[in-house]
C-alpha cells in the first residue's frame, strides 16, 4: 500500500500528499482505525522529507479525517461513506429544444478538426505573440498595490467604476455625446447581447440586420426565439434602399449591425450611409443595436464615427463592444453603451445572471489603459496587422479566382466564389492538404452563401498566409476549374 503516490512538479508536496490520503480515506480505501505509517516510516517510503510528511498530517487532524494517539500514531478517523444504488438517466431526453438548437449550431462541434500543424485560416483572434504582457504585469501590479484588497472581493453588478469612467471618455472621443447615457460591463460582447436580448420586450419577435451577419449574434437570435430578417451588403454597407423596404413592409422590435469590419465581411459602411441608417430608424423609431466590432483596426483612410455618435443626443443606438478582437479576449471584459434609463434595467438583468464581471479583470485592464499602453500597443498591432491584411489581400487576387473579396481592414477577408462553387467541397479538398477555412454560409440569415468563405489571418506568420492562400487557389483550380 501507498505504493501508488507519484509526485507532480509545481505543486507544493505536503498538498499532495495530503490530497492523496484524504481520496484513499473518503474512496474507503483507508479504513475507520486503520494505522498509518509513521511520518519517519512515510519519509523513507516515498522520499520526501519527514516534516512534509508531518505537515500533511497535520493538515488531515485539523480536518478530522485522521487523529493522533500519543506514543503509538496516527489512525483513520471515522468519516461517514454512504453508497445508494447507482442509477443511469438518459440526459438526451431531459435536454429542452433551446440546448439542441445551441449544439446544432455549435461549429466547434461540427466543423472539421484542427490538427497541429495546419494552416488555420478559421481564427479572426489576436495574435498572442503580439501580446503586450510585461506592461499587463506592470498594470496587475500597479492596481493591486493600490487597492488589492478591493478587487479581490465582490464588486458592482454596473461595473468597476475607473473602468466605466475611462469608457465614457473613450466613446467621448469617438465622438458619442454621452449626456444620459451610461455603461454596464459584461462578460464580452456575447454576455452583453444576451442581457438585452433577455431583457428588451419581444413584441413583434422580429428583427433586421445585414445578410450575411456575425455568426455567434445569429445563434443567440435564434435561441432566444426571433425571426431574423438579413438585408444585402453592398461594397459601402448595408443595401439602403432594401433596408427600407423591408422597413415598410414589416415591423420589427430592434436592428442589428456592424457598420465597422463587418463580420464576416469586413466591409466598413460609409459615412454617407450611416447617417441614412440613422434617418431611416429615427423615422420608424426603432432601436439599433450597434456590434462596435474591430472598430479600431483601421489602417488607411479617416476616421469613420460609430452609429452611436450619429444618434447626437438620440437614444436609440445600444453600443456593445469589447477589447476580445484587439487586446485579450482571456479577460472576457465588454460594455455596452446605451440610454441611463436602459442600463439602470439591464444592471438589474446583470446581478440577477452573473452577479458581476472580475473585478479583478477589470482593475488591470483600467490600468493598462489608464497608463497608455493600450495606445503603444495598438501602433504595433496595426503596424502588424496591415502587412499580413496587405500580403493576403494581394495573394487571394492572384492566386484565388473569386466573384468578389471584401474586407476593407481589420482580421480577415470575405470571399464570394465563381460559379457558385460549393465552398464546403472546397474545403473538404483542402483539408487533406492541411489548410482550413471558415464556411461563409453559417453567417447568413437565409441558409444562402453556400459559395462563400471568410479567411481569417491574424495568428498566421506571413509564409503561411501566402502558402495556405496558395493552396487553396490551387485546388480551386485543379479540383473546380477556378
Amino acid at each position: 500500500m501507498f505504493n501508488d503516490f507519484k509526485l507532480t512538479e509545481g505543486r507544493p508536496i505536503y498538498i499532495q500528499l495530503k490530497d492523496y490520503l484524504k481520496r484513499m480515506i473518503t474512496n474507503g480505501h483507508l479504513l475507520e482505525h486503520q494505522k498509518l505509517p509513521s511520518t519517519r516510516e512515510f519519509s523513507l517510503l516515498s522520499s520526501i522529507s519527514r516534516n512534509t510528511v508531518l505537515t500533511a498530517y497535520t493538515d488531515l487532524e485539523q480536518e478530522g479525517l485522521i487523529y493522533a494517539v500519543k506514543g503509538k500514531g496516527h489512525f483513520v478517523s471515522h468519516v461517514e461513506i454512504f453508497n445508494s444504488q447507482s442509477i443511469q438517466l438518459n440526459w438526451t431526453e431531459k435536454i429542452n429544444e433551446q440546448t439542441f438548437l445551441a449544439e446544432k449550431m455549435d461549429l466547434m462541434k461540427h466543423g472539421l478538426v484542427w490538427k497541429k500543424g495546419m494552416i488555420s485560416f478559421t481564427s479572426i483572434a489576436p495574435d498572442e505573440k503580439l501580446f503586450d504582457v510585461e506592461n499587463f504585469k506592470r498594470a496587475f501590479l500597479n492596481r493591486m498595490s493600490l487597492e488589492g484588497d478591493i478587487v479581490l472581493n465582490y464588486g458592482y453588478a454596473k461595473g468597476y467604476k475607473p473602468l466605466i469612467e475611462y469608457l465614457l471618455h473613450y466613446m467621448e472621443i469617438k465622438g458619442v455625446d454621452t449626456r444620459n447615457k451610461d455603461i454596464l460591463i459584461t462578460n464580452g460582447f456575447t454576455e452583453g447581447l444576451d442581457l438585452l436580448l433577455s431583457s428588451l420586450n419581444k413584441k413583434n419577435g422580429r428583427l433586421i440586420c445585414e445578410n450575411p451577419t456575425h455568426h455567434s449574434a445569429l445563434k443567440l437570435f435564434q435561441l432566444h426565439g426571433f425571426e431574423i430578417d438579413g438585408i444585402e451588403m453592398e461594397n459601402d454597407g448595408v443595401n439602403v434602399k432594401k433596408l427600407e423596404k423591408s422597413l415598410s413592409e414589416k415591423e420589427y422590435d430592434f436592428a442589428y449591425l456592424i457598420p465597422s469590419y463587418h463580420n464576416p465581411t469586413g466591409i466598413v459602411t460609409s459615412s454617407e450611409k450611416r447617417k441614412k441608417i440613422m434617418d431611416l430608424f429615427s423615422t420608424y423609431q426603432l432601436p439599433i443595436i450597434e456590434d462596435g466590432f474591430n472598430e479600431e483596426l483601421r489602417y488607411s483612410g479617416s476616421h469613420l464615427a460609430p452609429l452611436a455618435a450619429f444618434g447626437g443626443l438620440g437614444n436609440n443606438v445600444i453600443y456593445i463592444s469589447s477589447f476580445s478582437k484587439i487586446l485579450f479576449p482571456g479577460l472576457r471584459v465588454g460594455w455596452i453603451l446605451a440610454d441611463k434609463e436602459l442600463i439602470y434595467y439591464l444592471e438589474s438583468m446583470k446581478r440577477a445572471r452573473t452577479i458581476h464581471t472580475s473585478t479583478l479583470d477589470q482593475a488591470v485592464l483600467y490600468q493598462y489603459l489608464n497608463d497608455g499602453y493600450f495606445e503603444k500597443y495598438i501602433k504595433k498591432a496595426k503596424a502588424v496587422y496591415k502587412k499580413k491584411y496587405e500580403l493576403a489581400v494581394h495573394y487571394c487576387k492572384q492566386y484565388i479566382p473569386c466573384k468578389r473579396i471584401t474586407g476593407d481592414g481589420g482580421l480577415h477577408l470575405f470571399i464570394e466564389l465563381n460559379n457558385n462553387i460549393d465552398a464546403q467541397k472546397l474545403l473538404e479538398a483542402c483539408y487533406p492538404k492541411s489548410v482550413v477555412f471558415s464556411l461563409g454560409h453559417v453567417f447568413y440569415t437565409d441558409n444562402n452563401g453556400k459559395h462563400t468563405l471568410r479567411l481569417g489571418f491574424s495568428r498566421l506568420h506571413e509564409n503561411e498566409i501566402v502558402e495556405g492562400i496558395k493552396i487553396i487557389g490551387n485546388t480551386l483550380k485543379t479540383n473546380f476549374g477556378g
